[in-house]
């Protein structure tokens, strides 16, 4: 897929923005595209893959979080369907959960169950860094978080966990008796047209990732993502499935009306205090303005995702009002600053083309 970047209006603008980006913040990388309703505004990539190979727009790429907005919005479709109901408790497909009689899809996928969150615990992050190739299990995952305390009685609070994802990749599975990869083919990816969007394993041709993560920059492309999310939805995809499905998630399209406002709040407005056992770097304010869907980020007006991880950073962004959609990946440079830098760009690209409708931080 060739860079496509006309020379003149938003499309300088965006590329003036990415490339002064890239500079500052030391980035190996940089793929972007913005589309209006669908239509091309800038397509480009600047940098480099590897040593002497130019980053193309073609270029696969981990998607991480994004597949979570897959899985809400699937299990929104069955909602739909008639098949399930959000206030169903996951007990039903998921007995050996412990309350799992208390916990509900719902709580599931807005992230309110209470569950901790395993990323952060010190032993986790030992064993990732030792072995960066290790190949997690679902039960050894959520084990690690059953075997903390609660945070809050399940539906009193909200806090990001990815074992709440992981087992909601589980319960989708027993719900449809189809295996996750191929349930979100053909509820969200195949029906949005995301054909270079696919579970696991990384298609040429590949953006590669380096991370200092480990102490030394290092290559991470082929680290093993297998901790990150419900196996099934471990996916990567190219610029262009990004911004098509950043505008497709957004938009609702695949679901009904009501659908689309449980997408955008399935009740955790207002939710999100801290607690004593609930770190605030994981349990954040949900406000009006600025809180966690079913698998989505609404940040103001844009309905977001931000994955991060290890040398990779991505966003997908949605402004329904103007149907814009901004979708950036970047890779590290030795010396990158931590956090989500593809984010960084897509703020500072939407404060350029819509300085009224600015994308608020939010972890």
């Amino acid at each position: 897929m060739p860079s496509r970047v006309p020379g003149h209006g938003p499309a300088r603008d965006v590329l003036r923005i990415a490339e002064q980006a890239k500079d500052e913040m030391g980035l190996k990388s940089v793929i972007l595209r913005v589309t209006v309703d669908g239509r091309n505004v800038v397509t480009t990539a600047l940098g480099e893959s590897m040593t002497g190979v130019p980053a193309d727009p073609a270029m696969h790429f981990r998607n991480g979080n994004i597949a979570i907005s897959y899985m809400g919005t699937a299990l929104l479709r069955l909602v739909d369907q008639g098949t399930v109901r959000l206030d169903d408790p996951v007990a039903r497909w998921l007995p050996d959960l412990p309350q799992g009689e208390r916990i509900t899809l719902r709580m599931l996928g807005a992230s309110t169950t209470g569950l901790a969150h395993y990323v952060p615990l010190p032993r986790f992050q030992q064993a990732v860094t030792a072995d960066p190739y290790r190949h997690w299990t679902p039960q050894e995952l959520v084990a690690l978080s059953t075997g903390q305390p609660r945070w809050y009685e399940p539906g009193t609070n909200w806090s990001y966990s990815h074992a709440n994802f992981v087992l909601l990749g589980a319960a989708l599975e027993k719900i449809t008796g189809t295996r996750l990869d191929h349930l979100l083919q053909r509820e969200v990816t195949g029906p949005l047209g995301l054909r270079e969007t696919r579970n696991s394993f990384t298609p040429g041709p590949v953006l590669h990732a380096f991370s200092p993560d480990r102490g030394l920059y290092e290559e991470s492309t082929f680290w093993n993502p297998s901790w990150t999310t419900a196996p099934g939805a471990v996916q990567t995809t190219d610029i262009c499935d990004l911004a098509r499905s950043a505008a497709g998630i957004g938009s609702g399209q695949l679901l009904s009306p009501a659908g689309h406002r449980e997408l955008l709040d399935p009740g955790a407005v207002g939710l999100g205090t801290p607690t004593h056992t609930c770190p605030a770097t994981v349990c954040l304010p949900n406000t009006e303005a600025t809180h966690y869907g079913m698998g989505v980020l609404v940040l103001g007006d844009w309905i977001s995702q931000h994955p991060l991880f290890f040398g990779y950073s991505a966003s997908q962004n949605y402004l329904p009002e103007e149907r814009l959609a901004i979708a950036v990946s970047t890779t590290q440079g030795p010396d990158t600053p931590d956090g989500h830098t593809a984010h960084t760009i897509a703020q500072r690209i939407a404060a350029a083309l819509t300085p009224e409708h600015p994308i608020p931080e939010y972890g």
